[in-house]
């Protein structure tokens, strides 16, 4: 009989496999109930292998060979708990070139850094201090929350390590420098957000948390098994990075990048209501606490793209998607429905800068084709229209840069239960400013008892907060309340909880 080691030992000494740290496989008899022998080699790597007659993997299932550093090496094979990438095929794949395996969690052509290895951290800190001294002011970190992973236990993100290895970055590269970073953490709660951004901490200047992407999608589903959006929801998730990061860490707001839809054509109106809409999602935005964000064609509202068939689709993720659903038993419509919603194709087609041919990105032919309407949304009209949603932005820009509050504020959620509503204020000191915006096309009956005074509105002739009867489809206001009345007490008091008390909804 086999004679078992210790499980948890061989489990400890097994590392995740890069390009950088492979081992060659070679065939090895695999006698049935004897013990494996096989060398020590570089770093105490793993090697994959199909568990059968030879130590070799055929992309499906292989086991995991691994080693004591006592005089007597005792070994066990056994199968791996399913490490894929994109949670579909297998993560390790064999390089005939060099005759070694690595690790990709993501496609075969980027393989995975193995973080552990001292001399490819340092190699990462001398390319990123490199890139510092060129001038640049800071690093975007893809998958940022993957470094610290451990494939054969299952951990992905969030690895053990992963917060000593960015405060190692940090002590190395653009801690001591005048620079900002963000990293990509998919899955991310205020808690880790927190150890992430605390300036205490010496990590990251703050993080992309993907919470309030995936309110569309259905409890233990993918992405793309669809449920109707509903606005209590993102207040939660959005009020909840507000408040438990205040003081501990700093929020990053957005709406778009180059993994998501268009946020007009998800929680907007991109038909008759797209630039009252596109303005009243930019002042939620940009009126909260943190860092906005602006994705490239947010700007200017640009929309989803009317992809009729899967071929207009060219992304790797939605023509694998699209396979594996209908194989899943999902019909032809349901799968296009979701993939027209959800791809993140309609953020990747061409900047629509004219109403020339492809929208004057190029005078070739684009790797995606230009969305049809960039005739009537591009850059040249918006910057010929004053109403337009860039000059809206513009706008917001200079409130945040003209008033602290905008920056510092301590923000509070009001009616949170409303389905219709996004009321907020801000508060720093002695002042508050009203945040009020309608998500619908319905009209609102709303009336406020306090005085203010209107700083921004995506409507030309919203009247001022002690005056409103009414929130208009997609209306977005920005007040600046008076610091104290009569029924309020004297300047400088906090009246924050009675605040939602002076509004009525109807």
């Amino acid at each position: 009989m086999m004679r078992k080691t210790n499980l948890f030992a061989v489990l400890t000494a097994v590392v995740a496999l890069t390009f950088t740290a492979c081992t060659n496989i070679e065939d090895v008899a695999m006698p049935e109930q004897k013990v494996l022998d096989f060398s020590v080699f570089a770093n105490k790597n793993t090697r994959a292998a199909e568990t059968g007659s030879t130590l070799k993997t055929d992309g499906k299932a292989f086991g995991v060979w691994g080693y004591s550093t006592f005089e007597t090496v005792d070994t066990d094979v056994f199968l791996n708990q399913e490490v894929k990438y994109n949670g579909t095929t297998s993560a390790w794949e064999y390089s005939p070139e060099t005759d070694e395996y690595y690790l990709h969690f993501y496609s075969k052509k980027q393989p995975d850094l193995n973080w552990e290895n001292p001399k490819l951290r340092q190699e990462i800190y001398d390319m990123m201090n490199w890139w510092l001294d060129q001038g640049i002011a800071g690093f975007r970190m893809d998958v940022i929350d993957l470094i610290g992973k451990i494939p054969d236990q299952k951990i992905k993100e969030n690895g053990p390590m992963l917060h000593k290895y960015l405060q190692e970055m940090n002590e190395a590269t653009f801690g001591h420098r005048d620079s900002m970073t963000v990293g990509e953490c998919w899955g991310a709660t205020p808690e880790v957000g927190r150890l992430y951004t605390d300036p205490a901490r010496k990590e990251l200047s703050m993080i992309f948390q993907f919470e309030q992407i995936q309110l569309d999608k259905k409890p233990g589903g993918q992405r793309w098994d669809l449920k109707p959006l509903y606005l209590p929801d993102l207040k939660c998730v959005f009020s909840k990075w507000q408040t438990e990061l205040e003081g501990h860490g700093w929020n990053s707001l957005f709406w778009n990048n180059h993994d998501l839809p268009r946020i007009v054509s998800r929680w907007g109106n991109d038909g008759d209501y797209r630039v009252l809409s596109a303005k009243m999602l930019a002042t939620l935005l940009h009126g909260m606490k943190g860092t906005p964000y602006i994705y490239q064609g947010e700007e200017i509202g640009m929309t989803n793209v009317p992809f009729q068939t899967i071929d207009e689709f060219p992304d790797i993720e939605t023509q694998n998607i699209y396979q594996e659903r209908l194989k899943a038993g999902f019909t032809e419509e349901e799968t296009m429905y979701a993939i027209r919603a959800k791809a993140r194709d309609n953020a990747r087609t061409p900047m629509q800068w004219n109403a020339e041919k492809n929208a004057g990105f190029t005078e070739g032919t684009p790797w995606y084709r230009v969305n049809p309407n960039y005739k009537e949304i591009n850059v040249e009209q918006a910057l010929a229209d004053p109403e337009s949603v860039f000059y809206h932005y513009q706008k917001l820009i200079q409130l945040r840069k003209e008033h602290e509050v905008m920056v510092y504020g301590t923000y509070q959620l009001l009616f949170p239960e409303d389905e219709d509503l996004y009321i907020y204020t801000r508060t720093l000191e002695e002042e508050k400013w009203l945040i009020v915006c309608n998500f619908h096309e319905k009209t609102r009956k709303l009336q406020c008892k306090r005085a203010g005074q209107v700083m921004l509105s995506n409507y030309a002739d919203t009247p001022a907060a002690e005056k409103i009867t009414e929130l208009r489809p997609y209306e977005a206001v920005i007040y600046q309340m008076k610091s104290w009345d009569a029924n309020h007490g004297e300047r400088g008091q906090d009246h924050s909880s009675d605040f939602e008390a002076d509004i009525e909804l109807v």
